[in-house]
Parts: C-alpha cells; structure tokens; sequence
C-alpha cells in the first residue's frame, strides 16, 4: 500500500508541475476577471531576474493551493499589456495584488510573500479579516472571550512568525471550519501570559481551544485546551475533533472491545473500571482526570456490572497506544495514571518525533547561516576576481609597496564565510578602479602558504591595508559588506593625524573645507589640542590617530594658539575638539590621559551622535552608553508625518529633557531588521511613525507613545512624565532571551566570543591573528551583535549580544 501512495504521490506532483493552475492574462482578460467579483492574487512584471524567478516558481504553487479556497492567481506581463497604475511606477516587479473583482483588499510586497506557504498565509488571511481576530492584548482577548460565551468556541493561535507553514496551518484550518469556530491569532508575547505560558518570550507557535459555549455566566472564564503538537494542518484537524469528542466516553464491554473516536486518530486510550457502589465517584474520578489530559489522551469508563466485562479485578486501569494492545495496570490514586501519561508514555511519543525530526534535518542538510546559505546557493558560480590583483610570493612585496595604499584579502577557497565575502570585495574593487594610488590585491593562502604565514594570517578572511609610509600594516575590523570596506579604503587615503599650523587651517579642517571631497563618508572632525609638539600626550594621541585611519578624519594643532580654542570654557590643554558638521555647534573634551588606548575609547565615544538614526553597523556602540532608548521608528515610505516627527524630537534635544535618554530612531526601509524589532518590543506592528522608551535590559518595559495623539514635542514630553511617574501602562516587555542561532553548530556568536582578543592586541603590530577576530563578527548582519572595534576598546567590557 505504501507503494501505492508513493507512486499516486509522484505522478500528482508531476502533473502539478506541468499543469500548473496560474493564469497570464492579458488586459482585456483582466478586465472581464475584475467584473466577475471573484478573488484574484494578481503579480504584474515585465522581466524577469534570478530573485523574481524564484518568486514565480513559489506563485506556480500556491496557484494549485490557493484554487482549493475559490481563489485565482494570476500574472499580468506589463511588457505585453501596460496596465495602467500597475504597471508603471518603481513599485513594479516587487508588489503583487489581492482583488475581489476590481476592488484591492491588499497589496503584498513579493519579500513578504516570499514563498508558497506566505502566499497562501497571507492571501488567507486577508480574504477571512472579518472572521479570524487579530488580538494584540489579554484586554482584547477577553472581549472576544465574552462576546463568544454561549455561542460558539474559540480557537486561538499564537504565529511569532507570519508566512510560515503554522501561519498556513493556521488560516487553511480558518477556512475550512471558520462558521463553527471562532477564530483568533495573535503574534504578542503578553498574550502568551494570559494563556498560561511559563516562557512567554519563546518564539515557539502554540494553538489553544478554548470552551466558551458551554460557559452561562459572563463571570466565569472559558476553560482552555492547549495542542501540544506541532501546528500543521492534520495535528490542528486531529484536536479539533478531540475537541468535539465527550470528554469521558463510558461502556460495558472489555477495553479491546470499545471503539472511540481517539483510536482512529491515532490518540493513546486511558481505560478506568467502575464498580457499582463507587459508581458516582468514579465517574468524578474519570471526569478529573480527562481534564487534564484532555486534547493528549480519551478517557473511557468502563462498568463492571456488566457480564460482558471480563477484566480480572485485580486491574482497575488500561492504556492503549496507537498501533498497539491493550496494557492492563492497577493505579491506587488519580495522579499516578496523570503521572504515566504525561511524564513516560506521552514523552516517549514525543521522544520518537524528535529523534524522526533530527534524522529528517540531518537528512536535508539545511544551511542555517545566512553566510553558509549564501555560499551554497552561488555554489555552481566561478568566482570572477578580474578587477582584483592575485598576489603571489614573487608579487607580494612589490605590489604592497607601488601604490599609496594596497588592500589585501587574505582567503581560502573552501571556506564559506570567505566566499561570501568575496563577492563584496569584487565589488569595493570596481568600485574604486579610478581612484589614484589605491589597489585591491587577494593571496589565496591554500596556494601561498609561506606569504600567510609571513603576515601572521590565521584566521579568514583578513584584510590588512598597506602604506608604505606605515610601520605595520593596518587591519580592517568593520561589516563584511561593500560600503563598510569602501568608506573605509577612501578615509584610508587621509594622513593622519593632519598635522595644523595655524588657527586658519584648524577653522578649515573642522568646517570641512580641507578633504572635502570625503564629507560624504563622515561629517566628523576630529581635533587634538596641544600646545607644542613636545607635550607628553602627543605621540600618544598621533598612535590613536594611527590606530583609527580608515575610521574618521583626525587633525592635531600642536601650537601655541591652540589655547585660543579653549578660552572661556572649563576645559584646558590638552583638549579634544569634535565637529559634527558646518551647521552644527563644536563640542569640546578634556585629554587627561596620556594613554593611546584612553584616546581611541574617547574619539570613539565622541563620535557618536546626538540624535543617530540606528543601523546594523552602529548599533553596538550606541548601546554602550546603556541609555534608555527613544525610539522613533519610521516606514519604508518616508511620509510627511515622520519628517515632521523627526524633526519635533530635534527640538527637544536642545531643552535638556531628554538628557537621561538616547534619542534614536530606525527606518525600516534601510534596516528592514527594525520591524522584528517592534514585532519583539510589542508582539505586533503598530501604524507608523511609532514612537517608543525601552529599558534595553531584559526583562525591561517597553512603552508605546499613544497613536491618537499627534507626535508634537509637548505631547512628547507630557508622554515621558507620565512613563516616569508611573501613569502609563508597558505595551511589552523585552523579552529574556538571546536571538541564537536556529541549530547549536551554527553558533559562531559563541566561536567569536572563544577567539576574540582584546583591542590593543588586535591594533598591535605583527598580531598573531592579524585583526581577523574583531571583524569577522561582522558576517552575521544581526541586531544583537558587537560590531566594530568599539565594543572591544576595554577589555573588561561585557560583549553585547543580546537585543534592543
């Protein structure tokens, strides 16, 4: 029989494949589909690339899945038909359309609906908003509680995570038995506690049924049942019937005999004898315990007052797991029977999906790591290293020593955290082909052993810049992606420090007229302050200098006119001057340590702006100064509203009140991350621009500014007194958990931490690992990762790893 289904398996996958549901229509088809009224999940392109081509094959499945519900999918080719509004614009080939006749319910972006399980999920969705709930809060929860009481039950789904197959599992079942159920789904963690989970914070999806029909009085709350399988759509089918099924089912024949419901679904069967005169309180017994293993086991109570009863009465309890016979057992109190199931025979089943689990990864052999996925997806690619120079021991000493800087990529060819580097590299290469005096070199040190060996390269990829002018060559510790390395080759061109000799030249450095063809890389100038070149912090200060190039634009004014700079303010030689821009007032810092390391930690420090916008690459720094966070995020589409709301923020900066803050915000069109973000600040979304306070710590309060008032600066401020006084409730709670790996042997968090050195070892001459440590952190573009050298500077400083 297996054989069978394989082979009708196989030839409905085949056929799937060649005849495919999707549709291409042209205009006028269009039109007539649009004045049917029917629903339609429309994509309108006009070529096609690697992504989109993708995206099309997962549109070919859902095509079939979708045509279950009534629902077409469809594709328009705009090169045929222009389509007007659809097919112009910059929103073509990423957007695709839910109809219902020529109505849009939605659009989708195609990252969103990414592949057949999205699509499906989300068009769902869509088409039953009026009947699947969405809940944000136990408050909402329990209206829906209320209104359902004596009318029908409900079914609840927690989907951390929107668009993957549970989110499917979830909507296909809404469908299918929406009239009988009332249907809920919710992504927040508060939820959760209102449900009786211990660890609200886990990422895990979760189904509950919740008795409210036989509920009469408001006061009282509905039991629930929780799914403790995993979601799909069969396990959520197999409980809703065990939901329907009598929670004791009662006979008069022996166990083997009895035929429920719980059998067929494949359910173990707790079987309890009743004598006659203990009747009454063994159907309490029964009823006692099927409540606590209700949705897990059926109960049924047998009556020995029957003949055809033939059990020994030595036994008063039997079991029967699927597949299996009848187990027969003497129990002396309930939760001994409560105990067996739920501690050993329950787990062992659980034990087994498990084990079939691991074997079923193992067997796919999925690539977890973004860095491993993207070197197995380009695997079949030959590498192109046209625009890079391949270096070779006959090479090597020339090239590093021709040109005003010489970039060098250190790599393995087998290595994957190197191939998916190297892409970058090639780019940065192309990028900068016409800039004078710069050249991106690579040695393979599978090939070149010796060369590697020579640089102290033990680690990959390394990159190291040589000047010629330099002792020692300067490690490159930033992102592992093209801007990060770009910026840094360009600044790399600037001396450093930039020696000045008179108040003129300092005037011009710190207003940018001097470099300022690298104002676009960094508005910051920063400026030492000495009054002759024979104080003490000098050549410490020229060693920071030399420690951050590539970095930012550093000058020095040793100079008997650099007390000019300082007069009237409580601060004397030697000082740190920092410019933020023209526009913008300049900053001034006392210099007390002679120490290069202590200047490095302060030019860092100083650095960093008032009012940043967070990103992948700054935020390790920004929660250094563990700060509670203000926190405007801002859509995709920036709208008048958040420039408004930006700015509104910018002026409170100068009152003073939002001293014991750090105003920030994130937009999450260039940081997409942002939004798992707000989805883990507050369990959902909320209309943006949104404003929020976070504590950073875990277990800290989050705080949604509220949506019905306008984002003005006396808003604000009245919202932060009232947080601070207590008057305002937590939205969420960060949750106590780190945002890890999906499998424990891609937990290169862990690695980083094992190999990491400290900063001075990474800056010192000739280091063992050449700088490779501190930035090969950079792979993982994660929120929650110490990036940079910054994090490093103290080597007492806690590694950061955890979220906002």
């Amino acid at each position: 029989m297996c054989t069978v289904y394989l082979v009708t398996f196989v030839f409905i996958l085949t056929a799937e494949q060649c005849f495919s549901k999707l549709m291409e229509d042209s205009g006028q088809n269009l039109m007539e589909r649009m004045q049917t009224g029917k629903t339609s999940f429309i994509y309108f392109g006009n070529h096609v690339n690697p992504t989109i081509e993708l995206f099309i094959e997962q549109l070919q499945m859902s095509a079939d899945a979708l045509e279950d519900y009534g629902i077409a999918v469809v594709m328009v080719n705009c090169s045929k038909d222009d389509i007007a509004k659809y097919c112009t614009g910059e929103k073509l080939l990423t957007k695709a359309y839910l109809f219902r006749g020529s109505e849009v319910l939605r659009s989708f972006d195609i990252d969103t609906v990414f592949d057949v399980n999205a699509i499906v999920s989300h068009v769902l969705f869509s088409v039953l908003f009026n009947e699947v709930l969405y809940v944000h809060t136990p408050a909402e929860l329990l209206g829906v509680e209320s209104a359902a009481k004596q009318n029908s039950d409900i079914v609840v789904g927690h989907i951390p995570v929107l668009g993957l197959p549970e989110h499917r599992a979830l909507m296909e079942t809404a469908f299918v038995y929406g009239t009988k159920y009332q249907f809920v789904q919710t992504t927040g963690s508060l939820v959760l506690k209102r449900m009786g989970v211990v660890n609200p914070s886990s990422s895990q999806a979760r189904l509950w049924f919740l008795h409210c029909k036989s509920v009469s009085l408001q006061s009282d709350p509905c039991p629930s049942t929780a799914m403790s399988k995993p979601i799909n759509t069969i396990n959520i089918h197999t409980f809703l019937q065990l939901m329907e099924a009598p929670l004791v089912t009662e006979a008069v024949t022996d166990p083997s005999e009895v035929d429920v419901v719980h059998i067929h679904l494949s359910v173990p069967v707790l079987y309890l004898f009743s004598q006659p005169q203990t009747q009454h309180l063994d159907r309490d017994t029964a009823q006692t315990v099927a409540l606590q293993l209700r949705g897990e086991v059926g109960v049924v109570l047998i009556h020995r007052d029957n003949p055809k009863v033939k059990t020994p009465l030595k036994y008063n309890a039997a079991y029967r797991l699927p597949q299996e016979d009848v187990k027969y057992f003497t129990l002396s109190a309930p939760e001994e029977v409560v105990k067996l199931f739920k501690e050993t025979l329950l787990q062992k089943d659980k034990t087994e999906d498990e084990e079939e689990d691991d074997e079923h990864w193992s067997d796919l052999d999925i690539l977890d790591d973004e860095v491993s996925e993207s070197v197995y997806r380009d695997r079949d690619l030959m590498l192109d290293l046209e625009p890079v120079t391949e270096l070779t021991a006959d090479t090597f000493q020339t090239a590093i020593k021709q040109n005003e800087i010489t970039v060098v990529l250190f790599y393995f060819k087998w290595d994957a955290v190197c191939m998916a580097f190297i892409q970058s590299y090639v780019e940065v290469a192309e990028a900068v082909e016409d800039v004078n005096g710069v050249e991106l070199a690579a040695v393979d040190c599978g090939e070149w052993t010796d060369i590697c060996r020579d640089q102290n390269i033990t680690s990959f990829p390394t990159v190291l810049i040589y000047c010629p002018k330099a002792a020692a060559a300067q490690p490159y510790r930033g992102m592992m992606g093209t801007k990060s390395l770009q910026r840094f080759i360009l600044l790399s061109l600037v001396s450093t420090p930039v020696h000045l000799s008179s108040s003129a030249e300092v005037m011009s450095f710190l207003e940018g007229d001097l470099y300022r063809k690298y104002v676009y890389l960094t508005p910051v100038r920063v400026l030492g302050l000495f009054s002759s070149m024979q104080d003490m912090g000098v050549s410490s200060f020229e060693e920071a200098a030399r420690l951050l190039r590539g970095e930012t634009i550093i000058g020095l004014f040793a100079h008997k006119e650099a007390a000019k700079w300082v007069e009237g303010l409580s601060v004397n030689l030697p000082a740190l001057l920092v410019s933020h821009g023209p526009a913008l007032p300049h900053q001034v810092f006392s210099l007390p340590s002679s120490l290069a390391t202590d200047h490095v930690k302060l030019i860092q420090r100083v650095e960093l702006e008032r009012f940043p916008e967070l990103t992948v690459e700054n935020l390790p720094w920004y929660l250094e100064l563990e700060k509670p966070l203000l926190l405007l995020f801002i859509g995709k589409e920036e709208s008048t509203e958040s420039t408004r709301s930006l700015a509104e923020i910018n002026q409170l900066l100068g009152s003073g009140q939002l001293d014991f803050f750090l105003p920030c915000w994130i937009h999450l069109g260039r940081t997409p991350v942002g939004r798992s973000i707000l989805e883990k600040y507050l369990g959902f979304v909320p209309p943006l621009p949104s404003l929020v306070i976070s504590q950073i710590k875990t277990g800290g309060e989050v705080f949604l500014f509220p949506s019905e008032r306008p984002l003005k600066a006396e808003n604000i401020l009245r919202w932060i007194h009232d947080v601070e006084d207590r008057h305002e409730q937590p939205a969420g709670l960060i949750p106590d958990v780190k945002w890890g790996p999906p499998v424990p042997f891609f937990d290169f968090l862990a690695i980083m931490d094992q190999e990491a050195p400290t900063y001075a070892a990474q800056k010192a001459p000739k280091t063992k690992n050449g700088g490779r440590e501190n930035h090969k952190e950079q792979n993982h573009v994660t929120p929650n990762q110490s990036q940079g050298p910054h994090p490093s500077a103290n080597p007492q400083a806690p590694r950061r790893h955890s979220e906002l």
